[in-house]
């Protein structure tokens, strides 16, 4: 660690932090300030795929600074520069003009992206899939008579943490004490072949998931229907790719609803799952909506994107004398140029450093080493996952498939933090079903990284169940 943030008084930051920071998804009664072992964690620095805490400690980040985001790893220089270079040019202008970087990250996402054609920038997950919603809407008011303006949504799926977000939230956990929600929002079930809702397997199961979201668009009346948002991979509901047979269908049944289908990148856009830049282009799907966010820029800037085809775009400028047929909407921080153009160094680094390839190649075998885990330890009930975005559920009893008790699982974790590995799982998602240990090391990752990840989940896992 850069001794630099050795010589601050770094006992004031931790008092500071302690007396006027509210921290995301932790609970502060245990921060009481008598024991130093109470004290709010506080990152000082990174490099690479480790991270330095305020005790100088070195850590191995195996989920892209805790929520799947840092995707090129930490300190680089060249998208610092990039960023620092904009914004002494142009920090900022509303998103009713345009700006350089803005048009040439566009015109770079686009060509990964065959079939999609525009993009309205934003600075939140959450936000893009807003933008999404409000666009369904806004086309079921101007061709159906507002008639089309349910959304589907699947269960143990997550799309951001504002209230019409939450309302398409299949995150149980997360939505108790929010409500009421917005109306208009319709959950369909998951496709977690795991955790099993037919007697069927493989490809047959997947067409039957994608059948149940058919049996529910008839029951609502498909008439009233005008989008269905899901994840390609469910991502805090435990990591759950679908199986095969699931999205073609899915497709087929869009089509033949006339649905607007709305595919929510924001974990696995960008390379996360390897081999494609997006988790959709491993199935074939053709969305008319993609949402992305953390790996965009990788964290070194604020951007969010709501992409869509050119059939939504027209729509929104098939009567210009009409003085409502525009998508009347604006985010205040769509307009920052950092975005764009961290987003433009961080695509470069990807594609010079062959990441995608790694990513693919690396996933495969943190894969292989997870398989390894569940063929050693028996809680270990099912390994998951897509390029270097992986997960391993922890079940009681592999015949019943009972989960373990969540604080169980969340020891595993802790030990691995104690061993200086941060791992992460499932938190506040499904009741009873907090119970996955989450991984998403950058896409940089070596197989010298992958076994210190997998040493420390081995060793966690003999600690805490023998």
């Amino acid at each position: 660690m850069d001794g630099k943030f050795l010589d601050n008084d770094i006992a004031k930051v931790v008092e500071a932090d302690r007396a006027h920071v509210w921290h995301h998804l932790i609970q502060h009664a245990g921060w009481t300030g008598a024991d130093p072992k109470s004290d709010p964690r506080i990152i000082v620095e990174g490099k690479g795929m480790r991270v330095w805490d305020q005790k100088g400690k070195e850590h191995l980040d195996a989920v892209s600074g805790g929520v799947w985001t840092v995707n090129v790893g930490y300190g680089r220089e060249r998208i610092a520069n990039a960023v620092r270079d904009q914004l002494i040019k142009l920090p900022y202008f509303a998103g009713s003009t345009g700006s350089i970087p803005g048009a040439m990250f566009s015109e770079k996402l686009i060509s990964k992206m065959p079939g999609m054609s525009r993009v309205y920038f934003t600075n939140s997950g959450s936000e893009a899939n807003e933008k999404a919603f409000k666009m369904i809407r806004q086309i079921a008011h101007k061709r159906y008579g507002g008639k089309k303006h349910k959304i589907l949504y699947r269960d143990r799926d997550y799309h951001g943490s504002t209230l019409a977000a939450m309302s398409a939230g299949g995150q149980d956990e997360r939505n108790v004490q929010y409500g009421p929600f917005a109306p208009g929002f319709v959950r369909v079930p998951h496709c977690m072949e795991y955790r099993a809702q037919w007697d069927l397997s493989g490809e047959e199961y997947g067409i039957a998931a994608a059948n149940a979201i058919e049996e529910v668009i008839l029951a609502e009346g498909a008439d009233t229907i005008g989008g269905l948002c899901l994840e390609p991979v469910t991502a805090g509901g435990g990591v759950i790719p679908a199986p095969d047979g699931y999205w073609p269908r899915v497709q087929e049944i869009c089509a033949k609803y006339d649905i607007l289908l709305h595919i929510d990148e924001v974990v696995c856009g960008v390379g996360r799952t390897g081999t494609e830049w997006f988790g959709y282009q491993h199935y074939g799907v053709k969305p008319d909506l993609v949402t992305m966010a953390k790996g965009v820029a990788s964290g070194y800037a604020a951007i969010a994107c709501c992409v869509t085809n050119e059939k939504v775009f027209e729509l929104f400028q098939d009567d210009a004398t009409d003085p409502l047929n525009y998508f009347r909407d604006i985010s205040t921080f769509g307009g920052c140029t950092a975005g764009p153009a961290a987003a433009l160094e961080n695509i470069a680094i990807i594609e010079e450093e062959g990441l995608l390839e790694n990513t693919t190649a690396m996933g495969d075998y943190m894969m292989d080493q997870l398989r390894a885990l569940k063929d050693k330890h028996a809680v270990v009930g099912d390994v998951r996952g897509k390029g270097l975005f992986l997960g391993a559920e922890l079940v009681s009893d592999r015949a019943s498939k009972e989960p373990v008790a969540e604080k169980a699982a969340q020891a595993v974790v802790a030990d691995c933090m104690a061993q200086g590995v941060i791992i992460g799982m499932t938190n506040r998602s499904i009741p009873g079903f907090n119970n996955t240990l989450c991984y998403s090391p950058a896409l940089i990752a070596t197989k010298d990284d992958i076994d210190q990840i997998i040493a420390a989940t081995d060793s966690a896992l003999t600690k805490v169940f023998g």
